[in-house]
């Protein structure tokens, strides 16, 4: 049923914070509580943006249905919608992120400097809807199935603002909100600034082992973008197998730039990437 072993922890974690948010919304009125379980779950949802990234780009189950329902959890956790991510970043980024042209996540302004992260964000997020459905055209099967479970996740969250408007605000609303603009942050680091048409010079990797723990490998991200379709369990050691083609100064590892004290601080001041 579930393709690797390695997603079964990832997995029951993140249904069980699924079903821990219903509690809360049925159970807790209290707007005090709601704000502190709002500010709780930040880092954590945060993390999940990560792991709906790696099940876009390799299906979690083998039974469809079984997908989708851990698609409409990702949703509510990240804001981000099944296939959405498999159309703006699979089909589109990964072909074009050596080109800032046609790059879906481009970094990268039309007069050629680079953006800032507070710029950057908000434009990937804010475009990443339009963008999917442009890369949609091209791949209409993959597109409908977008377009039918992002309505089906809409009609959800317009049923449960009705019957509870404090709670769906503070519980879903604003963390998946919060969990695009999370996954758009994200991704400034891997590449911006890294004006390459070769795939060992285009990508930082974060060798920091907790926020590997965290975000399931995504720092080996030279060889995410070598092999995209391999399972990221299996990324250290494709990165053991390639690692001496990457440059020095495109590895980091410290918990300053890791573990979100120095973004947090690009990401108030607008600073740009730094190795």
């Amino acid at each position: 049923m579930i393709k690797h072993s390695a997603d079964r922890l990832p997995v029951i974690l993140i249904l069980s914070l699924t079903i821990l948010d219903f509690i809360v919304y049925f159970l807790i009125d209290n707007v005090w509580l709601l704000v502190g379980y709002l500010l709780i779950g930040i880092l954590p949802k945060g993390c999940i943006c990560a792991w709906n990234h790696h099940h876009q780009h390799l299906p979690t189950f083998n039974i469809t249905p079984f997908n989708r329902i851990l698609e409409l959890s990702y949703a509510l956790h990240t804001g981000v919608t099944t296939n959405l991510w498999l159309l703006h970043h699979v089909l589109g980024h990964h072909h074009h992120y050596l080109d800032q042209n046609l790059d879906e996540s481009r970094w990268k302004r039309k007069d050629g400097k680079t953006m800032g992260v507070i710029e950057y964000t908000l434009r990937v997020a804010g475009t990443s809807y339009y963008r999917g459905y442009l890369v949609g055209k091209k791949h209409p099967k993959q597109y409908r199935t977008h377009a039918i479970y992002s309505l089906v996740t809409l009609a959800l969250v317009i049923g449960l603002t009705v019957y509870q408007p404090l709670q769906s605000l503070i519980v879903f609303i604003i963390p998946m909100v919060f969990g695009l603009l999370i996954t758009a942050w994200a991704t400034y680091d891997h590449h911006a600034g890294l004006d390459s048409q070769d795939d060992f010079l285009a990508s930082y990797n974060n060798m920091n082992p907790l926020f590997n723990l965290l975000c399931g490998n995504l720092g080996y991200h030279t060889a995410h973008h070598f092999k995209q379709g391999l399972h990221w369990s299996k990324l250290p050691e494709l990165h053991e197998e390639i690692k001496d083609k990457i440059p020095q100064e495109l590895y980091r590892s410290s918990l300053w730039n890791l573990l979100t004290i120095n973004p947090i601080y690009r990401f108030l001041t607008g600073s740009p990437a730094t190795p």
